[in-house]
């Protein structure tokens, strides 16, 4: 029997308002959708990867902190003078002509994440990293003020004493000396630092004291207070990472097969044979997870929140020591190599594969053309632009004339006499001043006139160079090709 049209319309009705029936899910109290942070405080720990960390944090700061006070050729070493457009690199001077440098680093800089990250995963960010540097160097000073972990743990769970005041007063005013000093060091690398310390100290510069305070928070707040969070949800690099890494990729791995047994982790004394109770070599202490800048437990598997720095390592190789068991619990090795149990020399094999050694030849090679470049570069540069407003003229004489706006970039550190002249045609001159003078690092648009003899050639457009040379330095002299126009 076939439903009426009223029953139909009455269900479709009913159907209809289920449909529009909001739904309200009530929320349990006290839970959220959101995982409350969880302060990391990590354990100190000793160790190879330690000491490779520490020595980064040296190398690197030494070089940021101590660069912009060297002196060459009485100039800062390393400055890029944007208000200026000149940059200062270690005897160099290079000038806006010279781009081309920048854009050649960065592909550099790229390929060599690229080899770093297929062949050990995130090297750049457990060693190299200014997160990971300056979080290193602020929580060197907070165990300084305020003691080893549980010291810290202790603090944390206190109410605000004398003590807790004075230790966490004396933390926050030296991160913040450290950030300061870091964001003047920052912007004196595109000021000249000598000068913008004596600026600031006088309250002159707003802009270089805005930009100086502006860093200077970054680091307060990054190394200070986000620390890890940068890693695991600012940072883009830990999102796209697998990208560049493969099954013989070197990664922080832990040896399950060797640390679970066949009942698992668990806690043991000194000397007892683990084997026989079917336990495996992790005595579950925590370490690895203690000593973690970032708080995961790597015996869950790689994540991508790992930067990659070991410190799991040189705390496991301590326990298995004092347990007298042998190092390599977790280890840095490839997956093929922990699934097949492979040896160092296989392991190692493996990572010269044809995808690092394309990586590695790209490497070497664009550096080099970068190198050989720049040994011969010419620091003089010159760019011509014709002169819009007139193409080509017949002047007096019968000569025919064009016009064209020479750049003439002095990229040395003397001053420089060019002298102008200009070749491509018979009886092709330099009509304008021929003579330009130019102090050292310095730049000018000159208006030159070529002219010609009427008749010397067909009409239409013909190629021609003008001449830059140095007086006094034969081998300082650029030839600018551009086109001269006989009209018809």
């Amino acid at each position: 029997m076939k439903p009426s049209h009223d029953s139909s319309r009455n269900a479709s009705g009913k159907a209809a308002a289920r449909k529009t029936i909001p739904i309200h899910v009530a929320e349990p109290e006290g839970e959220s959708f959101y995982e409350k942070r969880q302060k990391v405080q990590p354990r100190s720990v000793t160790g190879r990867f330690a000491h490779w960390r520490w020595a980064l944090v040296w190398i690197t700061q030494l070089f940021f902190y101590g660069v912009p006070w060297m002196q060459i050729h009485g100039r800062q070493a390393l400055l890029f003078d944007l208000e200026q457009r000149r940059f200062y690199i270690f005897g160099w001077l290079l000038v806006p002509q010279d781009f081309i440098y920048l854009a050649v680093l960065l592909i550099i800089s790229a390929l060599a994440l690229f080899l770093f990250t297929t062949v050990a995963g995130r090297l750049w960010c457990g060693f190299s990293c200014p997160q990971t540097v300056y979080t290193e160097l602020f929580m060197w000073i907070e165990r300084r003020t305020e003691g080893d972990r549980s010291a810290r743990l202790r603090l944390d769970g206190s109410g605000w004493t004398a003590e807790k005041i004075l230790k966490r007063g004396s933390k926050h005013l030296l991160w913040v000396l450290v950030a300061l000093w870091t964001g003047v060091t920052f912007v004196g690398y595109f000021v000249p630092i000598r000068t913008l310390v004596v600026d600031l100290a006088s309250f002159v510069g707003p802009w270089q004291m805005f930009w100086a305070l502006f860093y200077a928070t970054a680091t307060y707040g990054n190394a200070g207070f986000l620390r890890e969070q940068v890693c695991k949800y600012m940072c883009p690099y830990a999102r796209f990472q697998s990208a560049m890494m493969d099954s013989d990729t070197l990664v922080v791995s832990y040896d399950s097969a060797r640390g679970e047994g066949e009942k698992g982790r668990a806690p043991r004394a000194k000397g007892v044979d683990h084997h026989a109770q079917g336990l495996g070599d992790c005595i579950d202490c925590g370490l690895c997870v203690q000593v973690c800048p970032v708080g995961i437990d790597i015996r869950n598997g790689l994540q991508y929140e790992c930067i990659g720095c070991g410190l799991c390592i040189d705390a496991c190789n301590n326990v298995m020591d004092k347990m007298q068991y042998p190092r390599g619990l977790i280890r840095l090795t490839t997956q093929k190599a922990l699934a097949g149990g492979w040896r160092a020399a296989q392991t190692w094999r493996r990572i010269a594969r044809p995808r690092v050694l394309l990586y590695a030849t790209g490497l070497v090679a664009i550096s080099v053309a970068m190198v050989v470049s720049l040994y011969q570069r010419t620091p003089l540069q010159v760019d011509v632009v014709r002169d819009r407003g007139t193409l080509s003229r017949i002047v007096a004489g019968g000569q025919i004339e064009n016009i064209y706006r020479v750049q003439i970039a002095n990229a040395t550190e003397q001053p420089q006499r060019f002298r102008l002249s200009a070749s491509g045609l018979e009886g092709i001159r330099v009509a304008s001043d021929t003579d330009v003078g130019l102090d050292a690092a310095q730049d000018r648009w000159v208006v030159v006139r070529l002219q010609a003899p009427y008749g010397v050639a067909a009409a239409g457009s013909h190629t021609v160079h003008i001449h830059v040379q140095a007086e006094g330095d034969v081998a300082l002299q650029v030839a600018a090709k551009t086109t001269f126009l006989v009209p018809r």
